[in-house]
């Protein structure tokens, strides 16, 4: 953890770290779910009469996603702004995100061991091949869990690096505003 500065007033370390940790989190929450809320909305915005809303969600997410339409979820009879693995991606790391607290103190920067990491995107990697090599047709489900799998572990190795990320950014401007 980066350390902070101690003035006048006898800030404590811990309590600054705690305040910019939450707030780390709660912003990468809110962004988690926005854009949830897109990928869910550029549907619901196509079928209400606004199309321009919709084109430019789709066309934003176009550049992350293939959004072949065989392979998204459907709403109002238009398609998902992504496709339905990289919604499970979003929706994965969006849940488990608002729940992190509760699993984990957001002061804590170290991560878990890698394999998880490793183990978390096995059932994806199995799920793409088989479909890639005709073995086994994966369905919008499966592709849905592997992505939420993934992204959900990748949750608490992506936390902590954001948290002392920021906890370093915040400690060298104190720094520089104190000298």
């Amino acid at each position: 953890m980066a350390e902070a500065v101690i003035d006048g007033e006898g800030i404590r370390p811990q309590l600054v770290s705690s305040r910019i940790a939450v707030y780390v989190w709660a912003g990468t929450a809110v962004i988690a779910l926005a854009l949830v809320a897109f990928i869910g909305g550029a549907p619901i915005a196509a079928a209400y009469g606004h199309p321009a809303i919709a084109a430019a969600t789709y066309k934003t997410f176009s550049y992350v996603c293939h959004q072949i339409p065989e392979r998204s979820f459907h709403l109002a009879d238009h398609k998902f702004a992504v496709c339905s693995r990289c919604t499970g991606l979003y929706t994965g790391f969006a849940l488990t995100i608002l729940v992190y607290p509760l699993g984990r103190s957001l002061n804590r920067t170290d991560t878990p061991s890698r394999i998880w990491l490793i183990l978390a995107a096995l059932p994806l990697a199995i799920d793409f091949a088989l479909g890639y090599f005709n073995i086994w047709h994966n369905t919008h489900l499966s592709r849905f869990s592997t992505g939420a799998l993934l992204s959900s572990v990748a949750v608490f190795f992506i936390m902590p690096g954001l948290i002392e990320l920021s906890l370093g950014v915040t400690g060298r401007f104190r720094a520089r505003t104190v000298n």
